[in-house]
């Protein structure tokens, strides 16, 4: 038995397992000037469940046409199935959960929901490189936030006609991130943690300690509700240190959109992990590369 991994850029990620499917978030069509992953959701002809880790376009667009052409189950909040039941999909095919939740996913394969939190993008109007450090920002009420985001939202007049036109064809109406979700995989093989936003609560991420660890390296970390006091560097060194896995995976890491998202230099990220937890391995795979997983 060997589980396999392939990065299909952003957050989202392909489980393959004998005899199951799993797509992690669903984001795969992307607007031409970003770096091409060599696969789109034309090509997707098998999977049996989807499960995404929060309601934003970047994580949940692509999930309707996976679910229709493949007659896969999705995984998501109740805002994202919302979502996808307007976009016709059909409620034998959505299964909302809000944390605490075991799904099996087969005879072999669990899934366990956990609560979660979204990165703090309401502090920054892109996203910064992870040997930035950011200070401030404590204590700033929701309304403020929201209002944040707004302001942020105005600003992208100054995008790309392409980047403009993609995110309104890829805009479903979320209402926010719908409530961000992990994943914790149970296999014959191993133990698998999936993230997709750069938040946590302490206590429930740090009791998870699975073999392998997906990380999602973009954004300014929210821990416990807060913005991060330091970089993000910093914020995943902490949280691997939390989870003791074997193995981490970034995500989230590459230009997916360009004029909104930025290359990440993942150098300062595998100093700070080497620096508190060397005894962890970092993988940084390709596209579409059907990564062993588990592998030792």
């Amino acid at each position: 038995m060997s589980a396999t991994l392939d990065w299909l850029g952003c957050a989202t990620f392909r489980l393959s397992l004998p005899g199951l499917v799993v797509f992690l978030d669903a984001y795969i069509d992307r607007v031409p000037s970003a770096p091409s992953t060599g696969f789109g959701t034309a090509a997707v002809d098998r999977g049996d469940w989807v499960v995404v880790g929060h309601s934003h376009f970047d994580h949940l667009w692509g999930a309707e046409r996976i679910a229709r052409q493949t007659g896969a189950t999705i995984i998501g909040s109740y805002e994202t199935v919302r979502i996808m039941a307007e976009q016709g999909v059909a409620d034998a095919q959505l299964m909302p959960v809000s944390g605490g939740e075991r799904v099996r996913l087969s005879d072999e394969v669990t899934v366990s929901v956990l609560p979660s939190l979204h990165s703090c993008i309401w502090t920054h109007a892109g996203f910064a490189q992870p040997d930035q450090v950011c200070s401030g920002d404590l204590g700033v009420v929701h309304q403020e936030r929201l209002a944040r985001l707004r302001d942020r939202g105005q600003r992208r007049d100054a995008l790309a006609d392409e980047v403009k036109a993609h995110l309104q064809a890829s805009n479903q109406g979320a209402r926010g991130d719908g409530g961000a979700l992990m994943y914790r995989f149970d296999t014959p093989e191993g133990s698998l943690l999936y993230q997709d936003t750069a938040g946590r609560w302490t206590g429930v991420f740090a009791a998870q300690q699975p073999d392998v660890a997906i990380l999602a390296a973009a954004g300014r970390g929210n821990v416990d509700g807060e913005p991060v006091q330091g970089s993000l560097a910093e914020f995943l060194a902490h949280e691997i240190e939390a989870l003791q896995p074997r193995r981490v995976i970034l995500g989230h890491h590459d230009n997916w959109l360009p004029g909104v998202s930025v290359a990440t230099n993942t150098a300062p990220i595998r100093a700070a992990i080497a620096h508190r937890t060397p005894r962890v391995e970092l993988s940084e795979i390709g596209y579409c590369s059907a990564y062993p997983v588990f592998a030792r």
